[in-house]
Protein backbone atom coordinates (compact mmCIF):
# COMPACT_ATOMS: atom_id res chain seq x y z
CA UNK A 1 0.00 0.00 0.00
CA UNK A 2 0.99 3.65 -0.34
CA UNK A 3 0.65 6.54 2.12
CA UNK A 4 1.30 10.12 0.98
CA UNK A 5 2.48 12.92 3.25
CA UNK A 6 1.52 16.33 1.84
CA UNK A 7 3.56 18.98 3.62
CA UNK A 8 6.21 16.44 4.66
CA UNK A 9 8.61 19.29 5.43
CA UNK A 10 6.79 19.56 8.74
CA UNK A 11 9.36 17.01 9.66
CA UNK A 12 8.51 16.53 13.36
CA UNK A 13 4.98 15.54 12.41
CA UNK A 14 6.26 13.44 9.52
CA UNK A 15 8.89 11.51 11.45
CA UNK A 16 6.53 10.84 14.39
CA UNK A 17 3.66 9.68 12.20
CA UNK A 18 5.98 7.48 10.12
CA UNK A 19 7.42 6.00 13.32
CA UNK A 20 3.89 5.15 14.47
CA UNK A 21 2.77 3.75 11.11
CA UNK A 22 5.63 1.32 10.79
CA UNK A 23 4.94 -0.23 14.20
CA UNK A 24 1.85 -1.88 12.67
CA UNK A 25 2.87 -5.07 10.82
CA UNK A 26 0.21 -4.50 8.16
CA UNK A 27 1.71 -1.07 7.39
CA UNK A 28 5.41 -1.80 7.86
CA UNK A 29 5.97 -2.50 4.16
CA UNK A 30 4.09 0.52 2.85
CA UNK A 31 5.44 2.91 0.26
CA UNK A 32 5.83 6.28 1.98
CA UNK A 33 5.53 9.20 -0.45
CA UNK A 34 6.86 12.44 1.04
CA UNK A 35 5.87 15.63 -0.75
CA UNK A 36 6.73 19.26 0.01
CA UNK A 37 7.30 22.45 -1.97
CA UNK A 38 10.40 23.29 0.12
CA UNK A 39 13.25 21.18 -1.25
CA UNK A 40 15.52 21.64 1.77
CA UNK A 41 12.89 20.61 4.31
CA UNK A 42 11.84 17.72 2.10
CA UNK A 43 15.41 16.41 2.03
CA UNK A 44 15.66 16.53 5.81
CA UNK A 45 12.32 14.72 6.14
CA UNK A 46 13.49 12.06 3.66
CA UNK A 47 16.71 11.46 5.60
CA UNK A 48 14.79 11.28 8.87
CA UNK A 49 12.34 8.71 7.51
CA UNK A 50 15.16 6.67 6.00
CA UNK A 51 16.79 6.49 9.43
CA UNK A 52 13.54 5.24 11.00
CA UNK A 53 13.14 2.58 8.30
CA UNK A 54 16.72 1.41 8.80
CA UNK A 55 16.56 1.45 12.60
CA UNK A 56 13.44 -0.70 12.61
CA UNK A 57 14.61 -2.90 9.74
CA UNK A 58 11.25 -2.28 8.09
CA UNK A 59 10.51 -3.35 4.50
CA UNK A 60 8.96 0.06 3.75
CA UNK A 61 9.83 1.94 0.56
CA UNK A 62 10.39 5.69 0.33
CA UNK A 63 9.61 8.31 -2.30
CA UNK A 64 10.46 12.03 -1.91
CA UNK A 65 8.98 14.40 -4.47
CA UNK A 66 7.94 18.00 -5.00
CA UNK A 67 5.14 16.82 -7.32
CA UNK A 68 1.90 16.43 -5.36
CA UNK A 69 0.25 14.33 -8.04
CA UNK A 70 3.15 11.88 -8.05
CA UNK A 71 2.83 11.52 -4.29
CA UNK A 72 -0.93 11.00 -4.46
CA UNK A 73 -1.04 8.67 -7.46
CA UNK A 74 -2.47 5.36 -6.22
CA UNK A 75 -2.26 6.29 -2.53
CA UNK A 76 -4.37 4.41 0.00
CA UNK A 77 -3.88 7.04 2.70
CA UNK A 78 -3.05 10.76 2.73
CA UNK A 79 -1.79 12.94 5.59
CA UNK A 80 -1.92 16.73 5.28
CA UNK A 81 0.37 18.95 7.41
CA UNK A 82 0.74 22.00 5.15
CA UNK A 83 1.17 25.69 5.92
CA UNK A 84 0.26 28.26 3.26
CA UNK A 85 2.45 31.35 3.37
CA UNK A 86 5.69 31.89 5.26
CA UNK A 87 6.29 33.65 8.57
CA UNK A 88 5.89 37.12 7.06
CA UNK A 89 2.38 36.15 5.99
CA UNK A 90 1.41 34.21 9.09
CA UNK A 91 2.44 36.93 11.53
CA UNK A 92 -0.01 39.41 9.97
CA UNK A 93 -2.83 37.20 11.27
CA UNK A 94 -1.77 38.44 14.71
CA UNK A 95 -0.42 41.89 13.93
CA UNK A 96 -3.38 43.24 11.97
CA UNK A 97 -5.88 42.49 14.79
CA UNK A 98 -3.38 43.93 17.28
CA UNK A 99 -3.61 47.32 15.56
CA UNK A 100 -7.27 47.34 16.54
CA UNK A 101 -6.74 46.16 20.12
CA UNK A 102 -7.43 42.44 19.62
CA UNK A 103 -4.65 40.70 21.54
CA UNK A 104 -4.05 37.21 20.14
CA UNK A 105 -1.22 34.87 21.10
CA UNK A 106 -1.48 31.87 18.74
CA UNK A 107 -4.16 32.64 16.19
CA UNK A 108 -4.33 29.54 14.01
CA UNK A 109 -7.79 28.21 14.78
CA UNK A 110 -10.60 30.79 15.08
CA UNK A 111 -11.27 34.44 15.76
CA UNK A 112 -10.05 36.94 13.15
CA UNK A 113 -6.63 35.29 12.95
CA UNK A 114 -8.13 31.89 12.26
CA UNK A 115 -10.49 33.38 9.67
CA UNK A 116 -7.62 35.10 7.86
CA UNK A 117 -5.66 31.86 7.91
CA UNK A 118 -8.69 30.02 6.49
CA UNK A 119 -8.72 32.42 3.52
CA UNK A 120 -5.30 31.08 2.53
CA UNK A 121 -5.73 27.42 3.39
CA UNK A 122 -9.23 26.52 2.20
CA UNK A 123 -8.40 26.95 -1.52
CA UNK A 124 -5.29 24.77 -1.15
CA UNK A 125 -7.11 22.03 0.79
CA UNK A 126 -9.82 22.00 -1.88
CA UNK A 127 -7.14 21.61 -4.58
CA UNK A 128 -5.61 18.69 -2.67
CA UNK A 129 -9.06 17.12 -2.36
CA UNK A 130 -9.58 17.46 -6.12
CA UNK A 131 -6.26 15.74 -6.77
CA UNK A 132 -7.25 12.94 -4.39
CA UNK A 133 -10.52 12.51 -6.28
CA UNK A 134 -8.50 12.15 -9.49
CA UNK A 135 -5.45 10.14 -8.43
CA UNK A 136 -6.58 8.13 -5.39
CA UNK A 137 -10.37 8.50 -4.95
CA UNK A 138 -10.66 5.76 -2.34
CA UNK A 139 -7.87 7.08 -0.11
CA UNK A 140 -8.36 7.93 3.56
CA UNK A 141 -7.53 11.65 4.00
CA UNK A 142 -6.32 12.77 7.45
CA UNK A 143 -5.84 16.50 8.00
CA UNK A 144 -3.67 18.02 10.73
CA UNK A 145 -3.60 21.56 9.30
CA UNK A 146 -5.34 24.44 11.09
CA UNK A 147 -7.84 26.07 11.20
CA UNK A 148 -9.09 22.53 11.59
CA UNK A 149 -12.86 22.99 11.84
CA UNK A 150 -13.14 25.46 8.96
CA UNK A 151 -10.97 23.35 6.64
CA UNK A 152 -12.88 20.14 7.34
CA UNK A 153 -16.20 21.96 6.95
CA UNK A 154 -15.16 23.38 3.57
CA UNK A 155 -13.73 20.16 2.14
CA UNK A 156 -16.66 18.02 3.26
CA UNK A 157 -19.08 20.40 1.56
CA UNK A 158 -17.16 20.58 -1.71
CA UNK A 159 -15.73 17.06 -2.00
CA UNK A 160 -16.64 13.41 -1.48
CA UNK A 161 -13.19 12.38 -0.24
CA UNK A 162 -13.07 10.34 2.96
CA UNK A 163 -11.65 13.02 5.25
CA UNK A 164 -11.48 13.68 8.95
CA UNK A 165 -9.44 16.17 10.95
CA UNK A 166 -7.16 15.16 13.83
CA UNK A 167 -5.90 17.09 16.84
CA UNK A 168 -3.85 15.74 19.73
CA UNK A 169 -5.51 17.98 22.33
CA UNK A 170 -8.15 15.37 23.24
CA UNK A 171 -5.79 12.58 24.21
CA UNK A 172 -3.17 15.06 25.45
CA UNK A 173 -5.53 16.75 27.91
CA UNK A 174 -6.99 13.42 29.01
CA UNK A 175 -3.48 12.35 29.93
CA UNK A 176 -2.78 15.65 31.70
CA UNK A 177 -5.91 15.32 33.84
CA UNK A 178 -5.00 11.72 34.65
CA UNK A 179 -1.61 12.89 35.86
CA UNK A 180 -3.18 15.53 38.08
CA UNK A 181 -5.30 12.94 39.89
CA UNK A 182 -2.63 10.22 39.95
CA UNK A 183 -4.44 7.86 37.59
CA UNK A 184 -2.77 5.64 34.97
CA UNK A 185 -4.09 6.80 31.61
CA UNK A 186 -4.92 3.17 30.75
CA UNK A 187 -7.57 3.25 33.50
CA UNK A 188 -9.27 6.40 32.20
CA UNK A 189 -12.35 6.45 29.98
CA UNK A 190 -14.12 9.54 28.71
CA UNK A 191 -16.71 11.00 26.38
CA UNK A 192 -15.47 14.17 24.71
CA UNK A 193 -17.49 16.30 22.28
CA UNK A 194 -17.81 19.85 20.96
CA UNK A 195 -15.80 21.57 18.25
CA UNK A 196 -12.06 21.53 17.64
CA UNK A 197 -10.22 23.18 20.57
CA UNK A 198 -13.59 23.77 22.28
CA UNK A 199 -14.53 20.17 22.98
CA UNK A 200 -15.38 19.23 26.56
CA UNK A 201 -15.10 16.03 28.55
CA UNK A 202 -18.78 15.40 29.13
CA UNK A 203 -17.80 12.32 31.11
CA UNK A 204 -14.40 11.49 32.60
CA UNK A 205 -13.97 8.31 34.64
CA UNK A 206 -11.25 6.43 36.46
CA UNK A 207 -11.99 2.70 36.58
CA UNK A 208 -15.63 3.45 35.89
CA UNK A 209 -16.07 6.08 38.63
CA UNK A 210 -16.68 9.79 38.01
CA UNK A 211 -13.27 11.47 38.32
CA UNK A 212 -14.48 15.07 38.16
CA UNK A 213 -14.54 15.44 41.97
CA UNK A 214 -10.86 14.46 41.99
CA UNK A 215 -10.08 16.99 39.28
CA UNK A 216 -11.89 19.68 41.25
CA UNK A 217 -9.70 18.92 44.25
CA UNK A 218 -6.56 18.88 42.13
CA UNK A 219 -7.09 22.35 40.64
CA UNK A 220 -7.25 23.82 44.15
CA UNK A 221 -3.50 23.22 44.36
CA UNK A 222 -1.70 26.44 43.31
CA UNK A 223 0.86 24.62 41.17
CA UNK A 224 -1.91 22.90 39.18
CA UNK A 225 -4.18 25.94 39.00
CA UNK A 226 -1.32 28.09 37.72
CA UNK A 227 -0.35 25.51 35.12
CA UNK A 228 -3.58 26.11 33.17
CA UNK A 229 -5.20 29.25 34.61
CA UNK A 230 -7.67 29.92 31.79
CA UNK A 231 -8.78 26.32 31.39
CA UNK A 232 -9.07 25.89 35.14
CA UNK A 233 -11.21 29.03 35.37
CA UNK A 234 -13.49 27.66 32.65
CA UNK A 235 -13.74 24.36 34.52
CA UNK A 236 -14.41 25.99 37.90
CA UNK A 237 -17.13 28.25 36.47
CA UNK A 238 -18.79 25.89 33.97
CA UNK A 239 -18.17 22.44 35.47
CA UNK A 240 -16.51 20.71 32.49
CA UNK A 241 -12.94 20.59 31.26
CA UNK A 242 -12.05 21.85 27.78
CA UNK A 243 -9.53 20.10 25.55
CA UNK A 244 -7.22 22.80 24.21
CA UNK A 245 -4.60 24.87 26.02
CA UNK A 246 -5.16 28.04 28.05
CA UNK A 247 -3.37 30.08 25.39
CA UNK A 248 -5.81 29.01 22.71
CA UNK A 249 -8.92 29.25 24.86
CA UNK A 250 -8.04 32.72 26.10
CA UNK A 251 -8.34 33.83 22.45
CA UNK A 252 -11.75 32.27 21.85
CA UNK A 253 -13.60 33.96 24.70
CA UNK A 254 -14.34 37.50 25.82
CA UNK A 255 -13.27 37.09 29.43
CA UNK A 256 -9.46 36.89 29.50
CA UNK A 257 -7.68 39.12 26.95
CA UNK A 258 -9.76 42.29 26.56
CA UNK A 259 -8.03 44.42 29.26
CA UNK A 260 -4.41 44.70 30.44
CA UNK A 261 -5.36 43.75 34.00
CA UNK A 262 -7.10 40.58 32.80
CA UNK A 263 -4.12 39.66 30.65
CA UNK A 264 -1.87 40.12 33.64
CA UNK A 265 -4.13 38.02 35.88
CA UNK A 266 -5.05 35.13 33.61
CA UNK A 267 -2.64 34.99 30.66
CA UNK A 268 0.77 34.54 32.22
CA UNK A 269 1.68 30.96 31.30
CA UNK A 270 3.76 29.71 28.38
CA UNK A 271 2.09 30.26 25.03
CA UNK A 272 -0.29 33.00 26.11
CA UNK A 273 1.88 35.79 27.54
CA UNK A 274 0.26 39.23 27.49
CA UNK A 275 1.28 42.27 25.51
CA UNK A 276 2.47 42.97 22.01
CA UNK A 277 5.34 40.44 22.32
CA UNK A 278 3.23 37.66 20.85
CA UNK A 279 4.39 34.40 22.26
CA UNK A 280 3.06 32.57 19.23
CA UNK A 281 5.38 34.47 16.89
CA UNK A 282 8.31 34.19 19.27
CA UNK A 283 7.82 30.43 19.60
CA UNK A 284 7.51 30.04 15.85
CA UNK A 285 10.66 32.06 15.25
CA UNK A 286 12.49 29.94 17.79
CA UNK A 287 11.37 26.70 16.16
CA UNK A 288 12.11 28.05 12.69
CA UNK A 289 15.64 28.95 13.77
CA UNK A 290 16.41 25.63 15.44
CA UNK A 291 14.67 22.98 13.35
CA UNK A 292 17.92 21.95 11.64
CA UNK A 293 19.63 21.65 15.01
CA UNK A 294 16.71 19.61 16.35
CA UNK A 295 16.88 17.39 13.28
CA UNK A 296 20.63 16.83 13.69
CA UNK A 297 20.10 15.86 17.33
CA UNK A 298 17.45 13.40 16.27
CA UNK A 299 19.73 11.96 13.59
CA UNK A 300 22.60 11.51 16.04
CA UNK A 301 20.50 9.89 18.77
CA UNK A 302 19.33 6.32 18.68
CA UNK A 303 15.94 6.40 17.03
CA UNK A 304 13.05 5.82 19.37
CA UNK A 305 10.66 3.44 17.67
CA UNK A 306 7.98 3.21 20.35
CA UNK A 307 4.52 4.15 19.09
CA UNK A 308 3.19 7.54 20.21
CA UNK A 309 -0.35 8.69 20.93
CA UNK A 310 -1.24 10.38 17.64
CA UNK A 311 -4.35 8.93 16.04
CA UNK A 312 -3.26 8.68 12.39
CA UNK A 313 -1.50 5.31 12.41
CA UNK A 314 -4.30 3.56 14.32
CA UNK A 315 -6.83 4.95 11.85
CA UNK A 316 -4.87 3.80 8.82
CA UNK A 317 -4.41 0.36 10.36
CA UNK A 318 -8.15 0.07 10.98
CA UNK A 319 -9.26 1.19 7.52
CA UNK A 320 -6.48 -0.04 5.20
CA UNK A 321 -4.31 -2.23 7.46
CA UNK A 322 -5.30 -5.29 9.48
CA UNK A 323 -8.79 -3.96 10.23
CA UNK A 324 -8.47 -3.68 14.02
CA UNK A 325 -11.20 -1.29 15.17
CA UNK A 326 -9.91 2.08 16.35
CA UNK A 327 -11.87 4.72 18.25
CA UNK A 328 -10.70 8.33 18.14
CA UNK A 329 -12.03 11.88 18.35
CA UNK A 330 -12.27 13.32 14.86
CA UNK A 331 -13.63 16.37 13.08
CA UNK A 332 -16.68 15.73 10.90
CA UNK A 333 -19.84 17.60 9.95
CA UNK A 334 -22.69 17.64 12.46
CA UNK A 335 -25.45 15.46 11.10
CA UNK A 336 -27.24 14.16 14.20
CA UNK A 337 -24.10 14.05 16.35
CA UNK A 338 -24.43 16.98 18.80
CA UNK A 339 -28.08 17.90 19.22
CA UNK A 340 -27.72 21.57 20.14
CA UNK A 341 -25.04 22.67 17.66
CA UNK A 342 -25.84 23.84 14.10
CA UNK A 343 -26.64 21.14 11.57
CA UNK A 344 -23.73 20.69 9.20
CA UNK A 345 -21.14 22.60 11.21
CA UNK A 346 -17.79 20.94 11.93
CA UNK A 347 -17.81 19.10 15.26
CA UNK A 348 -15.26 17.00 17.13
CA UNK A 349 -16.83 13.76 18.37
CA UNK A 350 -15.93 10.09 18.94
CA UNK A 351 -15.48 8.27 15.63
CA UNK A 352 -15.02 4.55 14.97
CA UNK A 353 -12.55 3.64 12.21
CA UNK A 354 -12.91 0.24 10.53
CA UNK A 355 -12.94 -1.40 7.12
CA UNK A 356 -16.22 0.46 6.66
CA UNK A 357 -14.45 3.80 6.93
CA UNK A 358 -15.47 6.41 9.50
CA UNK A 359 -18.56 6.08 11.68
CA UNK A 360 -19.10 9.16 13.87
CA UNK A 361 -21.00 8.59 17.11
CA UNK A 362 -23.96 10.49 18.51
CA UNK A 363 -22.79 12.45 21.56
CA UNK A 364 -26.15 14.00 22.55
CA UNK A 365 -26.57 17.66 23.56
CA UNK A 366 -23.91 19.77 25.18
CA UNK A 367 -24.75 20.93 28.74
CA UNK A 368 -26.88 24.09 28.68
CA UNK A 369 -24.10 26.28 30.08
CA UNK A 370 -21.66 25.19 27.35
CA UNK A 371 -24.00 25.39 24.36
CA UNK A 372 -23.96 29.22 23.94
CA UNK A 373 -20.16 29.31 24.15
CA UNK A 374 -19.64 26.60 21.55
CA UNK A 375 -22.52 27.71 19.32
CA UNK A 376 -21.02 31.18 19.00
CA UNK A 377 -17.72 29.78 17.75
CA UNK A 378 -19.43 27.27 15.46
CA UNK A 379 -21.64 29.94 13.87
CA UNK A 380 -18.66 32.23 13.31
CA UNK A 381 -16.87 29.36 11.58
CA UNK A 382 -19.94 28.69 9.43
CA UNK A 383 -19.97 32.33 8.28
CA UNK A 384 -16.24 32.29 7.57
CA UNK A 385 -16.43 29.10 5.49
CA UNK A 386 -19.39 30.42 3.52
CA UNK A 387 -17.49 33.67 2.92
CA UNK A 388 -14.41 31.79 1.71
CA UNK A 389 -16.35 29.48 -0.61
CA UNK A 390 -18.58 32.21 -2.00
CA UNK A 391 -15.94 34.93 -2.21
CA UNK A 392 -18.14 37.13 -0.02
CA UNK A 393 -16.21 39.69 2.08
CA UNK A 394 -19.33 40.58 4.06
CA UNK A 395 -19.54 37.09 5.53
CA UNK A 396 -15.87 37.31 6.49
CA UNK A 397 -16.75 40.54 8.31
CA UNK A 398 -19.74 38.92 10.03
CA UNK A 399 -17.56 36.03 11.21
CA UNK A 400 -15.13 38.47 12.82
CA UNK A 401 -17.81 40.83 14.13
CA UNK A 402 -19.43 38.08 16.20
CA UNK A 403 -16.14 36.71 17.51
CA UNK A 404 -16.34 37.09 21.34
CA UNK A 405 -12.93 38.67 21.91
CA UNK A 406 -13.10 40.95 18.86
CA UNK A 407 -16.58 42.20 19.71
CA UNK A 408 -15.48 42.85 23.30
CA UNK A 409 -12.80 45.34 22.26
CA UNK A 410 -13.74 46.72 18.82
CA UNK A 411 -16.54 48.76 17.30
CA UNK A 412 -18.18 47.54 14.10
CA UNK A 413 -16.39 50.23 12.11
CA UNK A 414 -13.04 49.13 13.53
CA UNK A 415 -13.78 45.50 12.71
CA UNK A 416 -14.71 46.52 9.15
CA UNK A 417 -11.37 48.31 8.70
CA UNK A 418 -9.48 45.39 10.21
CA UNK A 419 -11.15 42.87 7.91
CA UNK A 420 -10.58 44.97 4.80
CA UNK A 421 -6.91 45.38 5.70
CA UNK A 422 -6.52 41.63 6.15
CA UNK A 423 -8.40 40.89 2.93
CA UNK A 424 -6.14 43.28 1.04
CA UNK A 425 -3.04 41.57 2.40
CA UNK A 426 -4.35 38.06 1.65
CA UNK A 427 -5.73 38.95 -1.78
CA UNK A 428 -3.13 36.85 -3.68
CA UNK A 429 -4.52 33.72 -1.99
CA UNK A 430 -8.22 34.53 -2.53
CA UNK A 431 -8.76 33.63 -6.16
CA UNK A 432 -12.57 33.67 -6.06
CA UNK A 433 -13.04 37.08 -4.37
CA UNK A 434 -14.09 39.79 -6.83
CA UNK A 435 -13.95 42.50 -4.16
CA UNK A 436 -12.43 42.97 -0.73
CA UNK A 437 -14.80 45.76 0.30
CA UNK A 438 -17.15 44.92 3.14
Amino acid sequence: MKIAFIGAGSYVFTRNLVRDLLTYPALSGATLALMDINEERLSYARDSVQKIIAAGNYPAKLIATMDRREALDGADGVVCTIKTGDLDVWRTDLEIPAKYGVNICIGDTRGPSGVFRALRHIPVLLDIAKDIETYCPDAVFLNYTNPMAMLIRAVQEQSKVKITGLCHSVQGTAEKLAGWIGAPIEEITFLCAGINHQAFYLDYRWNGKDAYPLIAEAVKKPEIYNEEIVRNEIFLKFGYYVTESSGHNSEYLAWFRKRPDLLEKYCTGPGNNPGIQYQGIENFLKRNATWKEDFTTFMNDKTKLKRGREYAAGIFNAVIGDGTLFKFNGNVRNYGLIDNLPTGCAVEVPVLASRRGFEPMHAGPLPAQLAPMVNTSAMCEELAVQGCLEGDPKKIFYACAYDPLTSAVCSLSEIKKMVEEALEFNKPYMTNFKSIKV
